[in-house]
């Protein structure tokens, strides 16, 4: 496991109810539901190796094992960018942590089996922000790379 992987799941609060960004952390991001995105993305979990379809010995030495697909996205400062998230197995429950550079948690959401969540995400300052499932990390994990305003 990287060290920033291992400093992001550390920062990781445990599994408790969802939040948005408020107070401090919406100076990161702003995170709202609706409104007018400049872009859409969907990201979709993904089973690499589970209990029903093996391979049973990488299950055996690995346990089951997930992904999100894509596991890096590009967005803009500013720009309203909605984000899908899909859960697409019919008997795992994930989650998404969204954590800025500063290692900060800034957004909790829970996937139920066989859902979608959309979310319209608005950041704030460029960087490089992760995303974490929670219940299956360190593999379950991306990042968000928020590239500076496009100057007019």
């Amino acid at each position: 496991m990287s060290l920033l992987l291992a400093l992001l799941l550390a920062a990781m609060p445990e599994a408790g109810p969802e939040y948005l960004p408020e107070g401090p952390a919406a100076r990161w991001l702003t995170v709202t539901r609706g409104g007018v995105p400049r872009a859409r993305l969907v990201v979709m979990t993904r089973a690499v190796a589970i209990r029903e379809t093996g391979p049973k010995e990488t299950v055996a030495r690995f346990g089951e094992t997930y992904d999100f697909s894509p596991s890096f996205l590009a967005v803009r400062q500013g720009e309203p960018t909605e984000i899908e998230f899909w859960n697409l197995q019919p008997d795992d429950l994930h989650d998404v942590f969204v954590i800025a550079e500063d290692q900060s948690v800034l957004v909790h959401l829970r996937l139920p089996p066989l859902s979608k969540i959309v979310y319209t995400f608005t950041f704030h300052r460029p960087g490089l922000y992760a995303y974490v499932c929670g219940l299956h990390a360190p593999e379950m994990a991306g990042q968000i790379l928020v590239l500076p305003e496009e100057k007019e």
